[in-house]
């Protein structure tokens, strides 16, 4: 019979061992950036212990807000919903559009436990979602195609990942999705030792996965120091990315009474954002100027410019260090036509005029 006794402490040292992440040499040891790091980790292990032993019945999937849990550079414009599934199921996915600006919703096949991946392997956007007279959209997710809203499924598919993105949270409503499988059973199954254990080694080893990819990508980013550089988009959708999405990532470092310039022509498309996070690829605290969208922003003549500093200077898109002297940020353009890189510089922020944003 299967210890699960056995299987809780290894857990508990599974746990441990995830703490040497947020204490890698490269890492920042600041009260601050320690602090952020063991939440990082304590929010991580609430949620992998949710969905491998709450929510991980594929017969009975729920769509899971990620309430607090900031993984990889995580969009503050977004409501993020997850569900586990099977790709050997099928399963229907009903709700309302909302009004918000952009709805995503993908089949993936996560190992982040494994090797830090979580690949696509089906995708829809609210482009192709045919709704119906009341405005209720089903959604088919299977390894056949069905419905007039089909997802596709593969024998690999582990979750459903939802993206539902905000231009303006003071106006716009998201949608509300339920799912079920369909001709499942009628009832679970009951809790076994062997479900435990399993659930228990799985939620450890994704604490530690997650948290290793993610200060990997951070180490990559520190090589091109304050620039929002390309590093190629593979390695993005490898990781569970949207495939709509440009994605520009970059490691920012000041000094006191320094700040980070950014500069770039804006491209045609339905949504972009600016955010900044810290070392951990968490964003920054929502309630102050962390980000900036197509809706929010101050553009010139299609030319945008934003400073990062530790306080404002009175004029353009000024983004809140948090407290912070280092972190990470991400530019993201979602369904452009070009995908312009911006030119960055770091500058005194005493000595930054408006003419230069």
């Amino acid at each position: 019979m299967t210890d699960v006794a056995k299987a809780w402490s290894e857990f508990c040292r599974g746990i441990e061992a995830a703490g040497q992440e947020v204490l890698r040499d490269t890492a920042p040891d600041t009260p601050l950036d320690r602090a952020e790091g063991f939440r990082y980790l304590a929010r991580l292990t609430r949620e992998m212990l949710y969905s491998c032993v709450d929510n991980a019945d594929p017969d009975f999937p729920r769509l899971h807000e990620l309430d607090l849990v900031k993984i990889g550079a995580d969009n503050p414009d977004n409501v993020y919903l997850s569900a586990n599934i099977r790709g050997d199921r099928s399963y229907r996915i009903t709700g309302e559009r909302g009004t918000i600006a952009y709805f995503s919703i993908g089949s993936k096949a996560n190992r982040y436990a494994k090797d830090g991946t979580m690949a696509s392997t089906g995708e829809l956007t609210d482009a192709d979602l045919v709704a119906e007279p009341d405005g209720t959209i089903e959604i088919i997710a299977s390894a056949t195609q069905q419905g007039r809203n089909w997802l596709p499924l593969a024998p690999d598919s582990t979750g459903l990942v939802v993206r539902q993105t905000y231009l303006d949270r003071t106006t716009e409503t998201p949608g509300q999705w339920r799912i079920e499988q369909i001709a499942g059973p009628t009832e679970p199954a009951p809790l076994t030792p062997e479900f435990m254990a399993k659930a228990l080694r799985r939620a450890a080893l994704s604490v530690h996965g997650t948290a290793a990819t993610f200060a990997q990508w951070t180490e990559l980013f520190m090589t091109k120091p304050n620039e929002l550089a390309d590093f190629g988009q593979d390695m993005f959708q490898r990781a569970g990315g949207d495939p709509e999405i440009y994605y520009l990532h970059g490691y920012w470092t000041l000094r006191p009474g320094q700040a980070w310039l950014i500069g770039t022509e804006v491209p045609d498309c339905p949504y972009w954002n600016f955010q900044l996070d810290n070392w951990w690829m968490e964003s920054l605290d929502n309630h102050r100027r962390i980000t900036v969208n197509k809706h929010t922003a101050v553009v010139d003549d299609g030319r945008l410019t934003i400073v990062v500093a530790e306080r404002d200077p009175g004029f353009g898109n000024w983004i809140d260090t948090c407290g912070h002297s280092s972190g990470t940020a991400l530019l993201r353009w979602l369904g452009a036509k070009s995908n312009p890189v911006p030119k960055c510089r770091v500058v005194a922020l005493d000595s930054l005029t408006q003419g230069e944003v």
